[in-house]
């Protein structure tokens, strides 16, 4: 299976018209491009970042693809309300590849939790190791069972692990 595709890492959450979709620490917006194509006209994608040029570089991305359903959205999901969402305002939250990244994965998955809709979804995809020049250093490696651990101690509910490539985990939790 190699590295995953956006659109099929996404696949888990269902993502469909009229849909409201977080993208924590989009980056290269990858996921968030993938989730744009699937909440159509209606619904909306917000790709969160702390990085300015990307989150700028994305914005003009999204314009070449005709994908006025995305909105870039400058803000630092460490902290609560560093999303700059409202409380409940998204059925899903997709968390690839920061938490090794967060200094603060408590607040992370508390912001996840603060703006998902009741029984929302959050995805989180992480590394499985440290690949020398791919991915965090070895002591940076959040492995599937912490991952699992901060999101129960955080109030969500797991439902699944899923295929997710060679070098990743993939989760799926919702918010009771």
């Amino acid at each position: 299976m190699a590295f995953l595709t956006p659109s099929h890492a996404i696949a888990p959450l269902n993502i469909h018209e009229g849909m409201r979709v977080a993208d924590f620490g989009t980056g290269g917006g990858a996921m968030a491009i993938a989730a744009a194509r699937h909440v159509g006209h209606s619904g909306k994608v917000y790709a969160i970042d702390i990085q300015k040029g990307l989150l700028e570089k994305l914005a003009r991305h999204a314009t070449d693809l005709h994908l006025s359903n995305l909105e870039v959205v400058w803000g630092n999901i460490d902290h609560s309300h560093g999303s700059k969402l409202a409380p409940a305002s998204v059925d899903a939250v997709i968390i690839a590849n920061v938490l090794f990244q967060s200094e603060h994965v408590g607040h992370l998955v508390a912001e996840a939790k603060r703006i998902l809709k009741p029984h929302g979804k959050a995805l989180v995809i992480d590394w499985t190791d440290s690949f020398g020049n791919m991915g965090p250093a070895h002591g940076h490696v959040v492995k599937e069972s912490e991952a699992k651990l901060f999101f129960a101690d955080g109030g969500f509910v797991f439902e699944k692990n899923e295929p997710a490539g060679d070098h990743h985990y993939s989760l799926l939790f919702h918010k009771p």
